[in-house]
């Protein structure tokens, strides 16, 4: 093969598709592999929440052994591991993260007052159960 066809052949392999269903679940697909490392990571450096304890009902609290930080470092070590699901298999990544997503917005019910932020979170599980939708027809996994 010659050098042109094999330049060829990377470049096409890296390419974004033009079919507009294809970029939906290519961007889908970055945004949920990002998303939730990021904050998962901001669990242990409070970047983006100065304190993510507040977010942390006290029924989910009793459940989870050590305190309220404590936890809520489980969490950003389950939110990582999500999202590098989604990077690996993003079938069953993306009901890992809608599942996740599930429980987030159960818990801020039980806190009350964080309805905006339920409301949010439920258009992102939508959105994972879309990219789970997309995946079975785009992904190799």
């Amino acid at each position: 093969m010659s050098t042109a066809a094999v330049a060829q052949e990377r470049s096409s392999s890296f390419a974004i598709p033009r079919d507009p269903a294809a970029q939906a679940y290519l961007l889908m697909r970055i945004v949920f592999v990002v998303a939730p490392i990021a904050f998962g990571l901001d669990k242990f450096v409070n970047v983006l929440a100065n304190d993510w304890t507040i977010y942390l009902s006290s029924q989910f609290n009793s459940l989870i052994p050590g305190s309220a930080g404590t936890a809520m470092h489980l969490v950003g070590v389950v939110e990582i591991v999500a999202g590098l699901v989604v990077l690996a298999t993003p079938r069953f990544g993306s009901l890992l993260v809608a599942a996740w997503l599930g429980g987030i917005i159960l818990n801020l019910l039980l806190i009350g007052g964080y309805g905006d932020i339920a409301l949010r979170d439920f258009g992102l599980m939508a959105g994972a159960l879309s990219l789970n939708r997309l995946a079975t027809s785009y992904s190799r996994s």
